[in-house]
């Protein structure tokens, strides 16, 4: 049956011509449009493949500054900064829900080990998602219907090193992939397992010496029973006293510097607070500082500049701005005539006059806003300079000790 030609080719001889051309033109149209489509989807490839690049080195690097950058990092924009801050005030949000208290106190001394603990799957997860997405967008050339979860699943068997077998990439890129995730899954566990002794072996040296201040200042702490305590050592014995805590402040620096979290981790027995121990010798520092005119407040001002930096590191660590406008901690004028009295007996010649009152405030000027800030952003008592309850005649008295002893007001 012969050929029936459009209409328009009947039409003269250059209708055959302009047919050929139309045909031509829908052709072109028709080719650009596949090679627009392919462009547009390597792009989109090539974009994946980077994101996930991006993810995977952003989380690295978080986790070498976290575990093996033994100093402190000041740029702001890290993975775990932002994960501490959201979780801590969605935690601390609950804990307002319940009454102080013991209760409240075991509730939030769960936070710091389980926010460790989520943090490492946090990293984990980012890792596996990273390489998920640079395995799709390799193995789009060889397997196109390769899905992105399917690539995931792949990511995670590599990354524990599973091994299944039923998930062997074609492309030679996917498998040097495998590879590499594999080694980093690898390393990232051991980095794991040998972090956290390393966390916990910080956190014991810091609350041992809390254990034995609890007693000599009482819990919670003060600093005039802390004074009764050393009424009958002397200067010497509370020289020596403060030198140790000097130690224990740069302990602190550096461990608190590194590894923030640590912050978080509250002590282990009732009414102990590494804020309020600090917060303690602060105060005794400041009165022996402003009250003595020789070179017994030399080893007081070593100490006190020691902890003030520990509160300056910590609260830069965790970006907490001092507190502005906060009401100090009261220090009335009964108040300095109790401490004046254990002062006394310890440093001989101690001034108590208004003019070193005035030095004594000057000084809880320079760390109580720091102080209140951070006490109040962890959730922590702050301790009084003055016991109410303890009085200089008999705190220490034979039946007053052999209560405290007996019934347990000690612990």
């Amino acid at each position: 049956m012969p050929h029936a030609w459009p209409t328009r080719h009947l039409a003269g001889p250059g209708g055959s011509w302009a047919m050929i051309r139309i045909a031509e033109a829908g052709r072109n149209r028709a080719s650009n449009r596949q090679c627009m489509l392919t462009t547009a989807g390597s792009d989109v490839i090539s974009t994946v493949f980077f994101s996930g690049a991006l993810v995977v080195a952003v989380t690295l690097l978080d986790a070498f500054e976290v575990v093996l950058l033994p100093r402190a990092i000041q740029r702001r924009l890290r993975v775990n900064r932002y994960f501490f801050r959201w979780t801590w005030w969605a935690w601390a949000q609950l804990a307002a829900r319940l009454a102080e208290g013991r209760r409240r106190e075991d509730f939030l001394a769960v936070y710091g080990p389980l926010a460790m603990v989520a943090l490492f799957g946090l990293w984990g997860a980012c890792l596996i998602f990273g390489f998920g997405l640079m395995q799709w967008s390799v193995v789009q050339g060889d397997t196109p219907s390769a899905t992105l979860l399917g690539q995931i699943i792949v990511s995670g068997d590599a990354f524990f090193t599973l091994g299944y077998g039923d998930n062997v990439p074609g492309e030679r890129l996917a498998r040097l992939l495998v590879i590499v995730e594999a080694g980093t899954g690898f390393g990232f566990i051991a980095l794991t397992i040998g972090y956290l002794p390393v966390l916990y072996q910080h956190f014991t040296r810091r609350d041992v010496q809390l254990i034995e201040f609890s007693f000599r200042a009482g819990s919670p702490p003060s600093a005039g029973q802390l004074l009764d305590w050393h009424a009958h050592g002397g200067a010497d014995a509370l020289e020596r006293w403060l030198a140790r805590w000097e130690s224990w402040a740069g302990d602190l620096i550096e461990s608190h510097a590194a590894y923030p979290m640590l912050a978080f981790y509250r002590s282990q027995h009732a009414g102990h607070s590494w804020v309020g121990s600090l917060a303690t010798v602060l105060d005794v520092c400041s009165l022996v500082i402003a009250g003595t005119e020789d070179a017994r407040r030399q080893q007081a001002t070593a100490t006190f500049v020691a902890l003030r930096r520990t509160l300056i590191e910590v609260s830069d660590a965790l970006q907490i701005p001092p507190a502005r406008g906060a009401p100090p901690r009261e220090l009335d004028e009964q108040a300095c005539r109790r401490l004046g009295a254990s002062m006394h007996p310890i440093l001989q010649g101690w001034q108590d006059d208004p003019a070193a009152m005035a030095a004594v405030h000057r000084l809880r000027s320079s760390y109580e806003p720091r102080l209140v800030a951070l006490a109040s952003y962890l959730l922590l008592p702050l301790p009084l300079w003055v016991d109410p309850v303890a009085l200089p005649a008999t705190a220490f008295s034979r039946d007053a000790v052999v209560k405290r002893l007996t019934e347990g007001e000690s612990k």
